[in-house]
């Protein structure tokens, strides 16, 4: 992976820890507008994550791809599926 790993990490991490706080908020019975609004912080933090990991992916691999052009359609294509799940079509 090329993507700057300690930034990745650092959001992962963060996440991971308020996941858990998430669960035991709901363990613990509190107010659903509360848990639903830490829910959106996870997921601001996991897509910010995946942006990360994608632009190492298309400024390093898809760039290497342009100088192929049998590898240049796949990586494409490739991207396209991502970016397909990233906005759910």
């Amino acid at each position: 992976m090329r993507a700057e790993k300690t930034k990745v990490m650092r959001y992962l991490k963060t996440a991971s820890g308020q996941i858990d706080g998430i669960m035991k908020m709901v363990d613990d019975d509190r107010y659903c507008v509360d848990i639903a609004t830490q829910v959106l912080a996870v997921q601001a933090l996991l897509k910010k994550a995946n942006h990360e990991i994608l632009k190492a992916h298309i400024d390093g691999c898809i760039k290497m791809a342009f100088s192929n052009q049998e590898q240049e359609a796949e990586k494409m294509d490739e991207v396209m599926r991502i970016l397909d799940k990233y906005y759910n079509i």
